[in-house]
């Protein structure tokens, strides 16, 4: 059984492991719905920069990075209710929300590009699927969970279906492949069922103003600075005492070596908790430059996934992490920032597509081996970014395919060897040979070896739940905790589990905000029903 919620958590300690975006809402909520005072909260974070996957640095001149983007849409109902109560990067006036809420009515995602093939835009107004794909998506969709245990979704479906239409958008909007779980992409239909009538143009995706580092993260971290949070950067958290005997399971130190070297142990009192983010999709990445590939790392490496793999040993409701950790080459792909000190790509782009930058989104070029896809934001995606500067970011999910230009596996490659095959599936060799020439273009390549490892095949039990039966004073976070109904690879999800963290071990009178639930809703299967069968 778990202990009783606290009610007076005014001399309780909570430890937070790891800055991304779950630990980041989890100490929000702890101060203004749990009432912890914030100087009682320490972050612990292995790295010197806060915010987990939601990243972006740079100069224009050494070039901007971004390792990735995750998706946002209008029914984030936790991620939203977090950033309804902090003041955005600009404007302390404004909430995250608002900012986020009114620049998406002026840059409406509404893309013309979305497929290409042999640099020309595809018609994209029919998925292109088959009545027997029809079939299987039905089949799929009201199909139960735990009848997809383990499964992929090229268990699902036929060879035919990923030539489809439908199998590029898809795939290549969530950075699913063939051999992910097939109950993943079961929840995603369930829960994303309202954006597939606007998928073919990416209809009610929306952006943030900034790169989310900028957008997000750093007002969240001077929200709660200002509340007394601490944040221990350089500080590594090797291991986590536990107490497993009889019904209850409470956590009893977590040991770390901090930013000088020292190894410490912090005992946890029995007013005391320890919230952990298990595994880490951006642990271990590794940049390259234009000139130079960046190295792939391994687990031993990570900080996060050691972790997890020596707290899961203690007890089997604290998950598996192999299941997600073990097959780097299916879990890897790689990332590219450009940085271009002149306006040509970003010119012939808007021509070509019919896109102002900002509404356009997600470029993927059919016939690259590598299936490299490209986004354009709007400028500037930095607030220190000069107007004479555009960034773009980009990525391929098959990175050990050889290139169809440079004959080379994209993990081989460095930036400039990245772009020329880009420029070759787009046609515009010509145009920007001038430009790269001329030393305008830059290009940050970024090896992540666990970006795809929350969508590998996993049974019930795999992920921990986020409060195990009996647990105390812990809870896990993340992308690798479970949390019913909702989609991985979401900042929502990450919000959801630290509600889920905070009003199951505190009294707060409050209940975690159920998932947008359009599944259910006549209107949107209508519309779903007609677009798959356009």
């Amino acid at each position: 059984m778990q202990r009783g919620k606290n009610r007076n958590p005014k001399d309780s300690r909570v430890y937070l492991i790891g800055s991304g975006i779950a630990s980041l809402a989890s100490a929000a909520y702890l101060i203004k719905d749990a009432g912890v005072p914030g100087g009682n909260i320490r972050i612990l974070e292995q790295n010197h920069v806060l915010g987990g996957a939601l990243d972006g640095a740079g100069d224009p001149d050494n070039g901007f990075l971004i390792r990735g983007g995750r998706m946002h849409e209008e029914h984030f109902v936790c991620y939203w209710d977090l950033l309804s109560n902090i003041p955005s990067y600009d404007d302390p006036s404004v909430s995250v929300k608002d900012e986020s809420f009114e620049f998406n009515t002026r840059y409406v995602a509404h893309a013309q590009a979305r497929l290409l093939k042999k640099g020309k835009r595809l018609d994209v107004s029919s998925f292109g699927l088959s009545f027997k794909d029809k079939a299987d998506l039905l089949e799929l969709t009201f199909s139960s969970e735990a009848s997809l245990d383990s499964l992929r979704i090229e268990d699902w479906f036929t060879d035919a279906f990923f030539t489809t239409h439908f199998w590029y958008l898809w795939s290549t909007m969530f950075a699913f492949q063939k051999w992910s779980s097939v109950a993943v992409m079961r929840r995603y239909m369930k829960r994303f069922i309202h954006l597939l009538e606007g998928m073919p143009r990416l209809g009610g995706v929306m952006r943030t103003k900034y790169n989310q580092y900028h957008s997000v993260v750093i007002p969240l971290v001077r929200y709660l600075e200002g509340l007394g949070v601490h944040f221990d950067t350089r500080t590594q958290v090797q291991n986590i005492d536990f107490d497993l005997s009889g019904d209850q399971k409470t956590a009893k130190a977590v040991h770390i070596i901090n930013s000088c070297g020292d190894h410490k142990r912090i005992g946890l009192s029995n007013k005391d908790y320890v919230f952990i983010t298990n595994g880490s999709i951006t642990e271990s990445s590794a940049n390259g430059s234009w000139t130079e590939v960046p190295v792939l790392k391994d687990k031993a490496s990570s900080g996060a996934w050691m972790l997890w793999e020596k707290i899961a040993v203690k007890d089997k409701a604290f998950g598996n992490p192999g299941v997600f950790s073990d097959n780097i080459n299916l879990q890897k792909w790689y990332s590219f920032t450009a940085t271009l000190k002149d306006d040509t790509f970003h010119d012939y782009m808007e021509e070509f597509s019919g896109n102002l930058s900002g509404t356009g989104g997600l470029v993927t070029m059919t016939d690259s081996s590598w299936l490299m896809s490209i986004v354009i934001a709007r400028q500037p995606h930095f607030p220190n970014q000069p107007k004479d500067v555009k960034v773009f970011w980009g990525y391929g999910l098959y990175p050990d395919n050889e290139g169809d230009y440079i004959r080379k596996k994209m993990s081989e490659c460095n930036g400039k060897e990245i772009l020329e095959e880009l420029w070759y599936h787009l046609r515009i060799q010509n145009l920007m040979k001038p430009v790269v020439d001329a030393g305008k273009v830059n290009c940050i390549p970024v090896s992540m070896p666990f970006i795809d490892s929350l969508f590998m095949p996993c049974a019930k039990g795999d992920r921990p739940e986020v409060l195990p039966q009996g647990a105390t004073n812990f809870a896990f976070l993340g992308q690798f905790a479970e949390v019913p109904k909702d989609c991985v690879f979401t900042v929502e999800y990450s919000v959801r589990c630290a509600q889920t963290a905070v009003y199951g071990l505190f009294e707060t009178g409050k209940e975690v905000l159920p998932v947008y639930d359009s599944i259910h809703q006549p209107d949107v299967l209508i519309k779903a029903v007609k677009a798959i069968n356009r």
